[in-house]
């Protein structure tokens, strides 16, 4: 029996399990019904980053809300040298588990941030699995390492701090985790007012948590070393699912990348707009996301 907490009030509705993902524990929040939509998080949110918008997407949809290995209430793995227990093919492993015990086989998936990339790797690994893709608010790993430039390395400055080497990241990190990611969230939100003090209560709880702190320095870890290695072995490999994008014009991926452009070259069917939001258009421009996400999941 999980200890983990459940959330009726920010998602009503829906229920929470444990589901066995190949002998990895992954929380997920299930509701709704219709067909299958997977909706995955990313850094330093949990999957309530989703509950302004999952009300509506229930009505259509049988909603998963999963947390990503490492984060929230899922299973926190230790990191291991080459840094695979938390690369992107093994994080889209578990999502695709998951999906298959709750009885999908086929099914959209709407990722953000760390999610998206989970999400990439899932739909050049598993292109049976995915209908219709929706990633929001990145550029591909490989472009945004490649056109590193001083104003990138700044605005996101975590991409190179979180990598250095096991333990410096964690153990400085540790003397006041919660200012980390207070700052962390500030400087991504552009829209003031747009994160419910619950939710973030809830980021907070699971950013104090040690294990959690160092899975996340796993997963860019990941991302600056086997994650590159498997996307240059791939880098002739498309994503077959029709794509959207969308991202914010205030946000930093908005502002410094062509985010249509980086992704022409990794996928057949491309479309997308900017939204007027930074870096979370879930939790900062909730009803317009839902505007794209009702004419493109159709």
């Amino acid at each position: 029996m999980s200890n983990s907490p459940e959330y009726p009030e920010l998602m009503p509705g829906f229920r929470w399990q444990d589901v066995d993902a190949d002998g990895v524990r992954i929380r997920a929040a299930v509701g709704g019904s219709g067909p299958p939509l997977l909706l995955l998080h990313g850094h330093p949110q949990t999957h309530l980053t989703w509950h302004k918008v999952v009300p509506a997407l229930a009505k259509r949809f049988t909603v998963v809300a999963t947390d990503l290995r490492g984060y929230g209430d899922s299973e926190k793995l230790p990191g291991d040298p080459a840094h695979a227990n938390y690369s992107k093919r093994a994080m889209a492993a578990d999502q695709v588990a998951v999906m298959a015990m709750l009885g999908f086989d086929r099914f959209d998936v709407v990722a953000h941030d760390r999610g998206a990339r989970v999400a990439h790797r899932m739909a050049l690994d598993h292109p049976d699995r995915i209908a219709r893709l929706v990633l929001l608010d990145i550029a591909p790993t490989t472009t945004m390492y490649a056109q590193t430039n001083r104003e990138f390395a700044t605005r996101y400055f975590w991409w190179f701090f979180l990598i250095q080497p096991f333990d410096l990241p964690e153990r400085m990190i540790a003397a006041d985790p919660d200012h980390f990611l207070d700052r962390h969230l500030a400087g991504q939100i552009k829209i003031a007012g747009s994160l419910d003090p619950r939710v973030v209560a809830e980021y907070r709880r699971c950013y104090r948590d040690p294990a959690t702190r160092h899975a996340i320095c796993e997963d860019y870890r990941a991302a600056a070393s086997i994650d590159l290695d498997h996307d240059a072995a791939d880098d002739d490999r498309r994503i077959e699912a029709p794509l959207l994008l969308l991202w914010g014009e205030y946000g930093t991926v908005g502002t410094l990348f062509d985010v249509m452009e980086s992704w022409r070259s990794k996928a057949r069917d491309v479309r997308g707009r900017a939204l007027p939001c930074g870096h979370s258009p879930q939790e900062e421009t909730p009803e317009l996301l839902l505007a794209e996400l009702a004419a493109f999941l159709t």
